[in-house]
Protein backbone atom coordinates (compact mmCIF):
# COMPACT_ATOMS: atom_id res chain seq x y z
CA UNK A 1 0.00 0.00 0.00
CA UNK A 2 1.35 3.51 -0.86
CA UNK A 3 2.65 5.79 2.27
CA UNK A 4 3.72 9.06 2.19
CA UNK A 5 5.26 11.77 4.56
CA UNK A 6 4.90 15.42 3.97
CA UNK A 7 4.82 18.73 5.77
CA UNK A 8 2.93 21.94 5.67
CA UNK A 9 2.22 25.28 6.74
CA UNK A 10 -1.47 25.95 7.11
CA UNK A 11 -2.88 29.53 6.56
CA UNK A 12 -6.19 31.51 6.21
CA UNK A 13 -5.45 33.38 2.99
CA UNK A 14 -4.48 32.23 -0.54
CA UNK A 15 -2.38 35.49 -0.60
CA UNK A 16 -0.84 34.62 2.66
CA UNK A 17 0.03 31.13 1.17
CA UNK A 18 1.45 32.85 -2.17
CA UNK A 19 3.36 35.01 -0.48
CA UNK A 20 5.77 32.00 2.30
CA UNK A 21 6.09 30.05 -0.72
CA UNK A 22 7.68 33.04 -2.41
CA UNK A 23 9.80 33.05 0.69
CA UNK A 24 10.43 29.66 0.59
CA UNK A 25 11.65 29.67 -2.92
CA UNK A 26 14.28 32.63 -2.38
CA UNK A 27 15.54 30.90 0.55
CA UNK A 28 13.33 30.95 3.65
CA UNK A 29 13.36 27.61 5.98
CA UNK A 30 10.19 25.67 5.48
CA UNK A 31 10.02 24.61 9.07
CA UNK A 32 10.85 28.01 10.36
CA UNK A 33 8.32 29.66 8.53
CA UNK A 34 5.56 27.04 9.66
CA UNK A 35 6.80 27.80 13.45
CA UNK A 36 5.87 31.05 12.29
CA UNK A 37 2.50 30.96 10.50
CA UNK A 38 1.11 27.52 10.69
CA UNK A 39 -2.30 27.51 11.81
CA UNK A 40 -1.96 23.64 12.49
CA UNK A 41 -0.91 22.17 15.56
CA UNK A 42 1.58 20.53 13.05
CA UNK A 43 3.47 24.04 12.93
CA UNK A 44 5.28 23.31 16.65
CA UNK A 45 7.18 20.48 14.63
CA UNK A 46 7.93 22.37 11.48
CA UNK A 47 5.00 21.53 9.50
CA UNK A 48 6.03 17.62 10.10
CA UNK A 49 2.83 15.27 9.77
CA UNK A 50 4.51 11.72 9.83
CA UNK A 51 3.87 9.35 7.62
CA UNK A 52 -0.07 8.42 5.93
CA UNK A 53 -1.95 6.07 3.60
CA UNK A 54 -4.36 7.66 0.68
CA UNK A 55 -7.62 8.60 2.42
CA UNK A 56 -6.25 9.69 5.51
CA UNK A 57 -6.56 13.21 4.76
CA UNK A 58 -8.65 15.41 3.34
CA UNK A 59 -9.27 14.56 -0.52
CA UNK A 60 -7.87 18.10 -1.68
CA UNK A 61 -4.23 17.27 0.51
CA UNK A 62 -4.40 13.20 -0.76
CA UNK A 63 -4.62 13.89 -4.49
CA UNK A 64 -1.45 16.34 -4.20
CA UNK A 65 1.01 14.11 -1.94
CA UNK A 66 0.16 10.89 -4.06
CA UNK A 67 1.08 12.54 -7.56
CA UNK A 68 3.49 15.34 -6.98
CA UNK A 69 7.07 15.25 -6.84
CA UNK A 70 8.99 14.58 -3.90
CA UNK A 71 10.57 17.66 -1.97
CA UNK A 72 8.74 20.26 -4.14
CA UNK A 73 6.84 22.47 -2.74
CA UNK A 74 3.29 22.51 -3.84
CA UNK A 75 0.24 25.02 -3.69
CA UNK A 76 -1.58 27.05 -2.39
CA UNK A 77 -3.81 23.97 -1.85
CA UNK A 78 -7.46 25.20 -0.69
CA UNK A 79 -9.28 22.47 1.21
CA UNK A 80 -11.88 22.96 4.19
CA UNK A 81 -9.42 24.15 7.03
CA UNK A 82 -7.30 26.79 4.62
CA UNK A 83 -5.40 27.23 2.25
CA UNK A 84 -1.64 24.62 2.70
CA UNK A 85 1.97 24.64 1.44
CA UNK A 86 2.87 21.18 0.87
CA UNK A 87 5.88 19.27 0.50
CA UNK A 88 5.96 15.71 0.15
CA UNK A 89 8.97 14.49 1.84
CA UNK A 90 8.78 10.87 0.95
CA UNK A 91 6.16 8.14 -0.89
CA UNK A 92 6.44 4.61 -1.41
CA UNK A 93 3.84 3.15 -3.66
Amino acid sequence: MAKASARHILVDTEEQCIDLKNQIESGADFADLAKQHSRCPSGRRGGELGEFAPGQMVKEFDEVVFSAEVNQIQGPVKTQFGYHLLEVTSRTD
